[in-house]
């Protein structure tokens, strides 16, 4: 595992991280939001595993070969990196700062480990964490899927729990029992960073040039 420590300026786009155990509906969360608001943007992570159902190289993930994560890693081409359930992820550093850069508002679905090395990077990231309404409908929300084998799932529940007890160090918390209200929930965190000042004073400086306000 690695990261980059360097804190870059204050961009004039947003960076909203979010993290969740495996069945939480993270995933399908942050597609709902993308749908909903334009000018949310999705960050393209890199992974060593195979694609699964439907994905395409470029559009969920960068499907990468081990030897060619090696090569990025060596790079330092990641702003930061991590084993998750035996496959590695990886987060451009460029990919993420072009975009937050220009002025758009950048989505990034990551595991704990990542989203709070990211924290680390780039300062004014706003870190998300998704919880699922019970143990029970955690467990039952995997096996539904029909992707995994018993013990890949027993494998998914226990890194939950160690995923879970980081959720104190999230800026904000959603718990997922209802879709529409757990995305009523994102829509309103992110919506919320749109209206600090800092935010506000990048996109609407004639309005502040015009009421004197510097």
């Amino acid at each position: 595992m690695a990261h980059d420590t360097h804190r870059p300026m204050d961009y004039p786009g947003n960076l909203i991280v979010v993290a969740a155990p495996s069945g939480a509906g993270k995933s399908s969360l942050v597609k709902a939001l993308q749908e909903l608001d334009a000018h949310i943007h999705p960050s393209i992570s890199h992974t060593t595993r195979a694609p699964r159902g439907q994905e395409k190289h470029g559009r969920e993930y960068f499907f990468a070969s081990e030897s060619e994560f090696d090569a990025m890693v060596q790079a330092q081409a990641f702003v930061e990196w991590a084993h998750v359930h035996g496959k590695r992820y990886g987060t451009s550093k460029k990919a993420i700062e072009e975009r937050i850069a220009q002025g758009s508002d950048v989505i990034l679905e990551i595991d704990f480990q990542g989203a709070l090395q990211i924290r680390q990077a780039f300062a004014n990231a706003v870190l998300v964490f998704i919880l699922p309404p019970g143990w029970d409908e955690l467990r039952s929300r995997l096996e539904r899927r029909g992707e995994d084998s018993a013990e890949v799932i027993e494998m998914r529940l226990k890194n939950a729990a160690i995923e879970m007890a980081h959720v104190s160090k999230f800026d904000f918390v959603i718990i997922n029992e209802l879709f529409e209200r757990a995305l009523f929930d994102l829509k309103a965190v992110v919506h919320a960073q749109r209206l600090k000042y800092a935010a506000q004073r990048r996109a609407r400086a004639d309005t502040f040039e015009s009421l004197h306000i510097s």
